[in-house]
Order: structure tokens, then C-alpha cells, then sequence
């Protein structure tokens, strides 16, 4: 027999999964700074260079950018949690790999040393290791 959830309850279920996902984001910027600062120590200048100049990724854009895609992440499952409901983490999921994926990408159309380009790799790759399994979880 199934029960059909109050709206206190389905509000703190809301709550609980908001929480969730903004401690996921929270992860995620603690987690990328300290690997930016691992792989600073470990010689990664991260400058960037290209035919429109050159560019160093500072610690407060690694957070800035992190924050960003984990909010885009966040604002993308919601809406397919609202339109898709039973595959919308599914569909996410493929979604965000791809991302990450793709991702990766122009860090190899850069000019920047190996230590810079496998500094990001980790960076980029590590945004979706804390996010992905923390915005899928499906216990509120």
C-alpha cells in the first residue's frame, strides 16, 4: 500500500535534496582547489597561450568556473527532473560525462606545459567525480 507523501514531508525531501546538491557544489570547489594547489606545488604554472594571448588560470577562476558548471549541472537535472521524471537522472548522467568529456578537449588546443595540461585534466575530471554521484543520489 502506498501512502501519498504531506507536504511537509515532500517540502523536506525538497530541502534535503537542495542541501545535498549545494554541499555537492561546496565539494567540488574544495576538492578542485586543493588539487590546483597540489599541482601548483608539483610545477603547473597554468598559463594558457593561443592566438588571442595568453591567460593564467588563477585559483579564485578554478573555483568561480567550478561553482559555475555545478549550478548549470544542478539547474539541468532539476529541469529534467521536472519534464523527464523516471529517466532524468539517467539522461543527466550521459549528459555530464559527455560534458566532462568534451571538456577536456581545448585543453589540448592550448599552448601549455604537461604539467599545466594533466593539472586540468585532473580539475576538469574531478568536478564531475564529486558532482555526478552526489546530484544522482536518490535518497531525499
Amino acid at each position: 500500500m502506498t501512502t501519498a507523501a504531506t507536504p511537509a514531508t515532500a517540502r523536506s525531501a525538497v530541502a534535503t535534496r537542495r542541501i545535498r546538491r549545494v554541499t555537492a557544489i561546496v565539494a567540488a570547489i574544495a576538492t578542485n582547489a586543493v588539487l590546483w594547489g597540489i599541482a601548483s606545488l608539483l610545477g603547473a604554472d597554468f598559463v594558457l597561450t593561443d592566438s588571442m594571448g595568453t591567460a593564467v588560470i588563477t585559483l579564485p577562476i578554478v573555483a568561480i568556473f567550478t561553482a559555475i558548471f555545478g549550478l548549470l549541472g544542478w539547474g539541468s537535472l532539476a529541469l529534467l527532473e521536472r519534464f523527464a521524471h523516471a529517466r532524468a537522472r539517467a539522461i543527466w548522467t550521459w549528459l555530464a560525462v559527455a560534458i566532462a568529456v568534451l571538456s577536456l578537449v581545448p585543453i589540448f588546443l592550448e599552448g601549455a606545459t604537461g604539467a599545466t595540461r594533466a593539472g586540468l585534466v585532473v580539475i576538469h575530471l574531478a568536478v564531475a567525480a564529486v558532482l555526478v554521484p552526489m546530484f544522482r543520489r536518490t535518497q531525499d
